[in-house]
This record gives C-alpha cells, structure tokens and sequence, in this order.
C-alpha cells in the first residue's frame, strides 16, 4: 500500500510538528536542564548524548538524548552490560521520559516528527525485510503507533508490523490519537524495557518462515 499523499502528509503534519515542539519546548526547559544535571552528575559532567540514526528515506541524522548509561568497563576495557551501566538516576529519566526531551530540537531541525517510526540504529538496516524497511517511507517521530501499542514491551517483529501501518494511515486523527495516549503511557512509565532487560534486546533480523515439507 503506498504512503497517504494528503496534504496533511505533505504540509500539515510538518506545522503541527514546529507548532507543538517549539512551546512544548520552552515550556519543559526547566525539566530539561533538571534532567540535564542529573544525567552530569551520574556521568562526570557529560549529559548529552549524540547517536547517528537513519531518518526519512534512510538518511543518517544525529539524535540527541540525555545520557541515561555510564561507560564503565571491565578489567579488559569492555564495557560492561547495559544493566550494570545504568544506574537508578538512568532508569528514572528513561521511565520518565525526560532523556527524550532533547530530541524536541531534532523535531524543529526537521530530523524528527513528534509522530513516526521510532529511529533505529543504522546496523539495523541490512537486516530488514522489504515490508520492514517501508517504516523509512515515513519521517521518524518521537512517540509512534507501536510505542502506544507496547513500546518495548512486544517483539520486534510486531514493532516494525505497527511501524508499517503507521506510514499506510497515516492522517491527523492518528497522530493526535497516537499523542493523547502517548501521554498516558509517559505517566504510567510502562514498557520502557523488554521484560527480564534493563533495556532492549537488540534486533538480529527476522528469521525466514519454516519451509513447508
């Protein structure tokens, strides 16, 4: 199914992006720099955390993120898992979702909408199925359909299945939908993590069908 080419595809869900992210911003400037020095304070004075991730069509783009992990490391100079590099000051800005604030100016610069696919990592790329990879037809966003439909909480495979769906119905009514609950689910704190993970199991690609006999 190809992409909605409304003009709300086209236009409007770009002004509603700069008209909602730009107050939205100013007004949790405060939680910002309060999330900002609390991600300093774990970290010896580094709170800002710079990933490269693909966008619109696949572009690479840099996300911003509060630094929510710290690097320790082990005898050998590896890091250690992500359970023992994420401290409680970590996973309370991850359950609050204030280490996400940052990403309001990537939704002004134009990188994110404040409704899309989730931006993956770029490694993830290669290992998608041609019906997988159709979440690059939409512009990222910072909350979408498959994180008020379980977030971490459910597999990969019916993240990318709700991330699909998204760009084939993609209108107004969804967004605001998607945002309206998106506000419940920040409150609740739920599916921040995979069950049993400190944070998210990372994504090996989608084994083949069994071979009918």
């Amino acid at each position: 199914m190809p992409t909605p080419d409304s003009f709300y595809a086209r236009h409007g869900k770009r002004w509603l992006d700069v008209a909602i992210a730009l107050p939205l911003l100013l007004l949790t400037l405060p939680l910002l720099l309060g999330g900002a020095a609390v991600a300093a304070a774990q970290n010896r004075g580094r709170w800002l955390l710079r990933q490269v991730r693909p966008g619109w069509h696949g572009r690479l783009f840099t996300l911003y993120k509060l630094q929510t992990m710290t690097d320790a490391r082990d005898a050998t100079g590896q890091l250690l898992p992500d359970a023992a590099r994420l401290p409680a000051t970590g996973r309370w800005l991850r359950a609050t979702s204030l280490d996400e604030l940052p990403q309001l100016w990537n939704i002004l610069r134009g990188d994110l909408s404040l409704v899309g696919p989730r931006p993956l990592l770029p490694e993830y790329l290669p290992l998608y199925t041609p019906t997988q990879a159709r979440r690059h037809e939409a512009r990222p966003g910072l909350t979408g359909w498959a994180q008020v439909n379980g977030r971490n909480a459910i597999s990969w495979e019916e993240k990318f299945a709700f991330d699909v769906w998204y760009v084939d119905n993609l209108s107004w009514r969804l967004d605001l939908t998607i945002l309206w609950r998106t506000g419940g689910r920040v409150l609740r704190g739920s599916g921040v993590a995979t069950p049993g993970q400190a944070t998210t199991l990372a994504f090996r690609g989608t084994p083949p069908p069994p071979v009918s006999p």
